[in-house]
């Protein structure tokens, strides 16, 4: 991947606040949106739900799962040449209190101060997406397939 692709990568993910999350719902795929908050190194994304949303069900049941972020619409001719990128990986829900979810709630918060109030709901909680590979799409002909490594190397763009 050139330099100017890791950089637009590098971009959607920090710039971009929600995300299509892909789970399996009864064998069957199922999509909803979600928002986001990745740390520095893209090594980790994390999502905050509540267990009474069927993703929450769903990555409970099966913890593979896809986010597929993208750049936002800005009315061109070609829609398709929009960047985006679909990061699979593996769901791991966070307890509160854990070692390590002080910093994690202090990022989102500083992403999405209005989601204060949700942290007073038990039935929510956070959700580490570990990826594990994906496509990005950077534009016409432009895809590479993704791994943790080339996240990770995006991440310093």
């Amino acid at each position: 991947m050139d330099a100017q692709s890791e950089k637009l990568l590098a971009h959607i993910i920090r710039n971009t606040r929600v995300a299509s999350l892909a789970t399996l719902r009864d064998e069957k795929p199922h999509a909803s949106m979600v928002a986001y908050v990745v740390v520095d190194d893209f090594s980790a994304f994390y999502i905050h739900v509540s267990r009474l949303a069927q993703h929450t069900m769903d990555m409970l049941r099966d913890k593979n799962v896809s986010l597929l972020i993208a750049e936002t619409d800005d009315g061109r001719a070609d829609p398709l040449t929009l960047a985006r990128v679909s990061v699979r990986g593996t769901a791991e829900q966070i307890q509160n209190g854990v070692p390590g979810y002080t910093p994690i709630k202090d990022l989102y918060l500083a992403r999405f101060p209005e989601a204060e109030q949700l942290f007073k709901l038990a039935d929510f909680s956070f959700w580490r997406i570990n990826p594990k590979g994906g496509r990005y799409v950077a534009g016409f002909s432009k895809a590479y397939n993704i791994t943790p490594e080339a996240l990770k190397k995006a991440s310093v763009r």
